[in-house]
């Protein structure tokens, strides 16, 4: 069923869909003044601080060679949100959406910094996330700032592995998904779906989610490996898509804060969020 699914579909690329882990679903000073002394105690000065400094550096490591940063692991410089902007804050080197159970508004976190004056049409995107039980959360790509719901234009690239939403983590939302259970499309879905036996990231460990795009090609790729690659249709003119939202030849990032599932909450962490610009 899924080759002839995929073979049906036009503009699809096929990729190797490499079988991970199965998904895991569970609800979860003193002045030393001695002539021998003072040089042993600021040794040891110094080795604590790098100690006390390692785990920061850990989380706000060096981009690859041709990527830049778009976060600085302390602030949110660069970044703008409108609507209940509380979801969002920075914890230890880390974006950190918690939307609580009592929150049912979304919030999305637009990039709007220097870096390419936040406009990218070709791109290589990389980020470090980090999902908890529940999560709903998705990365925007081509969109522009909104000041509330959700944005009417781009694509989202869903973060879920276990939210009732069977459209799993690194699904174009509605346009083209990857799904892993246990829960299904319904039977009279339209939508393109890729089955996977094995859920290639899972919650509470961090993974890397890739979007590539050059004109339109895009490539989704979780941990290094390539989950499928397809093109959108006349990628250079602002056009309407079957899904509803409107395509834009080229725009900002933005990372989703989606409201929780009944009784849950919804938190997600990013970090290390770096982008590659690619010739147009």
């Amino acid at each position: 069923m899924q080759n002839d699914m995929q073979n049906s579909i036009p503009g699809f690329i096929p990729s190797h869909l490499p079988a991970g882990p199965r998904a895991q679903h569970s609800c979860r000073s003193n002045r030393v003044h001695h002539p021998f002394k003072q040089p042993l105690a600021w040794g040891l000065a110094a080795a604590l601080a790098l100690v006390a400094a390692g785990p920061l550096a850990a989380q706000t490591p060096a981009p690859e060679e041709g990527f830049v940063s778009l976060f600085d692991g302390k602030t949110l410089d660069g970044w703008k949100v409108g609507d209940n902007a509380e979801i969002f804050s920075v914890q230890d080197g880390m974006i950190v959406m918690n939307c609580p159970a009592t929150d049912h508004r979304p919030a999305h976190l637009f990039y709007e910094g220097d870096v390419n004056g936040h406009t990218f049409k070709n791109f290589d995107l990389r980020v470090d996330v980090k999902t908890y039980y529940c999560a709903n959360s998705g990365i925007y790509f081509h969109t522009e700032f909104q000041q509330a719901g959700f944005p009417r234009k781009g694509i989202e690239c869903q973060v879920d592995n276990s939210h009732s939403d069977w459209r799993r983590t690194g699904s174009l939302y509605a346009l083209f998904n990857l799904t892993w259970g246990p829960e299904k499309p319904s039977a009279d879905n339209k939508q393109t779906v890729i089955y996977l036996a094995n859920a290639p990231v899972r919650d509470d460990a961090w993974y890397t989610q890739e979007i590539i795009c050059r004109d339109g090609v895009v490539t989704v790729k979780l941990n290094g490996q390539p989950m499928f690659t397809t093109q959108i249709a006349d990628a250079n003119t602002v056009h309407r898509m079957p899904t509803g939202f409107t395509w834009l030849p080229e725009g900002t990032f933005a990372l989703q804060g989606h409201p929780p599932m009944p009784g849950q909450i919804s938190k997600v962490c990013f970090k290390n969020i770096r982008v590659k610009v690619l010739p147009n």
